[in-house]
């Protein structure tokens, strides 16, 4: 009863407040000091230390506590600058950055979770590295969020009877939720704005195949490697025993097929509003919201329904389907992206905010970009901040114009988007889907590394091959 109340209040309020009309987001960076900061990096404190000093409280209230720290952040803005400059910073934060993001993350959650994928087989380093392999390769055309949710739970089943399981789903989110998006613009939401920005749909394909096999190949081969030791270590029942012997001749099995076919829907219903302009726009708080990107969005959350309302349940049954993971993405990702805002704004600012010597870093005394610099700081931002707007700032730091950094400037955009779709792997919150997959082990009882715990592996494996790639490329 007391979440319709405050569902109905929220919707009167949304009503009343709706006709604000205005110009820019008036909160400017160059105003901004770094105690602006600071509620960002409470929720950041609150993800990694919470779960280790106080789990209980954490397990039960995370959704209250990041909400806590986005109040502080939203007191502060409508207290220096007024409750409508506030309606329009929040405006922007949630009708151009977290709805959509969330909306196509659980539109291919929910879709994926439709589908059973069952494959009777042992999880062998073989098997295992095999379909790590077919994932990553599927993430650039599904998205990351859309090939982690489809395999996770067939690459769980497979490996049911090992005990040694955490490595795995640790390699999994390094190579399908982050690494395998990267050579189309449906793989990963930066790559998406950059099409959207005017860069072409297979520029990733030609530009990024080298830096993506540069990290593929060698993190396969470790995996392989880890995963043989970790096997060997292993006393399997007889159960699981006879299957690695005995394959059945059904090894292969798909539950939900419809749902493949909704895919395809998404896949399109993303494409066509990178295509489409009818230059048409909605003013919401001040915010200028594109009638392309209001049809993609209402789509995706058609799509959605129709899979979870329409299509078949055997495979969702069978997969026991729980939004659960998402809701824990939901919850976080709003205190995260409201808290980022004054941050992000303050990178906009250039050399006139408090953040100027990031800026210089960036940039030679030429006034050109220096493209490794790009990659780092990228990276970096992208690793902690949603990736997405990062890489959106850096790309109208570097001028924002898709053509020129297409050619003349293509060693930058190549810093840009391999800063931010790979080193969204180095925390939990670089990406959505690290975070849906962490949550689904821990449903399987699968003990997954705390947020520091998680960020010793990313450092120890995955950054050598970063900086490899920065070696070679920049």
């Amino acid at each position: 009863m007391g979440r319709k109340i405050f569902s109905a209040c929220f919707l009167f309020f949304f009503v009343l407040t709706l006709p604000v009309w205005g110009g820019d987001i008036p909160i400017k960076g160059e105003e901004l000091s770094f105690l602006w900061a600071l509620p960002f990096f409470g929720v950041l404190l609150s993800l990694a230390l919470m779960p280790l000093v106080l789990p209980r409280l954490w397990h039960n209230h995370f959704g209250k506590i990041g909400a806590l720290w986005a109040i502080v952040t939203v007191a502060s803005i409508t207290s220096f600058y007024g409750l409508e400059a506030c309606l329009q910073v929040m405006g922007h934060v949630f009708f151009k950055e977290y709805f959509p993001f969330i909306i196509i993350a659980g539109t291919l959650f929910t879709v994926a979770g439709g589908i059973r994928i069952e494959i009777h087989k042992l999880g062998t380093p073989l098997n295992n590295t095999a379909l790590m392999v077919v994932g990553t390769l599927l993430a650039s055309w599904i998205g990351t969020t859309g090939a982690a949710m489809l395999l996770v739970r067939p690459l769980l089943s497979m490996n049911e009877h090992r005990y040694y399981r955490r490595h795995t789903m640790i390699f999994f989110i390094f190579l399908v939720c982050n690494v395998g998006g990267a050579l189309t613009a449906l793989g990963d939401p930066p790559l998406f704005l950059g099409f959207l920005m005017g860069v072409q749909f297979f520029w990733p394909t030609t530009h990024l195949f080298g830096p993506f096999m540069v990290m593929v190949i060698p993190l396969t081969l470790i995996y392989f490697f880890l995963d043989k030791y970790y096997f060997g270590k292993e006393e399997l029942p007889d159960e699981a025993k006879n299957l690695e012997v005995n394959t059945p001749k059904n090894w292969f099995q798909v539950r939900g097929k419809t749902n493949l076919i909704l895919f395809l829907c998404i896949i399109l219903s993303v494409l066509v509003s990178g295509y489409w302009r009818p230059d048409y726009r909605f003013v919401i708080f001040a915010n200028k919201i594109e009638l392309q990107n209001v049809v993609r969005d209402l789509s995706l959350i058609g799509i959605g329904l129709i899979s979870y309302k329409v299509v078949s349940q055997r495979g969702r049954k069978a997969n026991h389907f729980s939004f659960e993971p998402l809701m824990e993405v939901v919850k976080l990702f709003a205190s995260i992206f409201v808290t980022a805002a004054p941050v992000i704004a303050i990178l906009q600012a250039g050399t006139k905010g408090v953040m100027e010597p990031v800026v210089s870093f960036v940039t030679g005394l030429d006034g050109q970009p220096i493209p490794d610099a790009y990659y780092w700081v990228t990276g970096a931002l992208s690793a902690f901040l949603d990736n997405a707007p990062t890489y959106l700032v850096f790309f109208h730091m570097a001028g924002g114009n898709a053509a020129e950094l297409m050619t003349t400037l293509a060693p930058t955009l190549i810093a840009i988007s391999c800063g931010a779709v790979f080193m969204g792997a180095m925390t939990y919150i670089g990406n959505a889907p690290n975070f849906m997959v962490k949550a689904i082990a821990e449903q399987k009882r699968i003990q997954m590394p705390s947020f520091f715990g998680y960020m010793v592996w990313s450092w120890g494996i995955f950054f050598p091959f970063l900086a490899l790639v920065a070696w070679f490329f920049f």
